[in-house]
């Protein structure tokens, strides 16, 4: 594949990411309050509607699929936490250079599966791990080789650390103070 058609799936699969979030938080809506699914049901009804729209293929689905359930995951885990109140906190950063439109579909997916992540706790806490190359929405991440930060304002494939081209990260809130 030349560069330019890898940028163009790069760009493709960065706005998949931002879909799937959508799709995830549409459906979340319809569940209603009191019965909400699984956030995997949600996931798989997310990659289904974008694999029948002709966005991804199905293994791009199930990969971004993946990205998106870490994420939302490790918010969820970050605000379970009695110490954390707010989900800007775990960001990391000042959220007023962040798109509107993508911090609301966050925050709102994020609040959703909160009460139903209390299950999932140690399975997030497992998935922490973040790779070059992989996706990953807005937030910090640390290197876990030399922990610089690397702070990402829009969804983003992750890049090898620019101080010691590590490729494993962390996303640490709780080491904020």
């Amino acid at each position: 594949m030349s560069d330019s058609g890898k940028h163009g799936d790069d760009v493709r699969h960065i706005h998949a990411y931002n879909r799937m979030l959508e799709h995830i938080r549409h459906l979340g809506e319809e569940a209603g309050k009191h019965t909400r699914p699984a956030l995997r049901h949600l996931i798989d009804a997310a990659e289904l509607k974008m694999i029948e729209l002709n966005e991804l293929t199905r293994e791009e689905a199930v990969k971004i699929g993946a990205f998106v359930q870490r994420d939302i995951e490790h918010a969820a885990d970050y605000l379970n936490r009695p110490e954390n109140r707010e989900l800007i906190d775990w960001f990391r950063f000042d959220v007023g250079q962040v798109e509107s439109r993508l911090l609301e579909l966050f925050a709102g997916v994020a609040d959703q599966t909160r009460l139903g992540l209390l299950a999932l706790e140690q399975q997030a806490r497992r998935a922490s791990e973040y790779h070059t190359g992989e996706i990953t929405g807005i937030g910090t991440l640390q290197c876990a080789a030399c922990g610089e930060e690397l702070h990402f304002h829009a969804t983003s494939h992750i890049p090898p650390c620019p101080k010691c081209r590590g490729t494993i990260f962390t996303r640490d809130a709780a080491r904020d103070g």
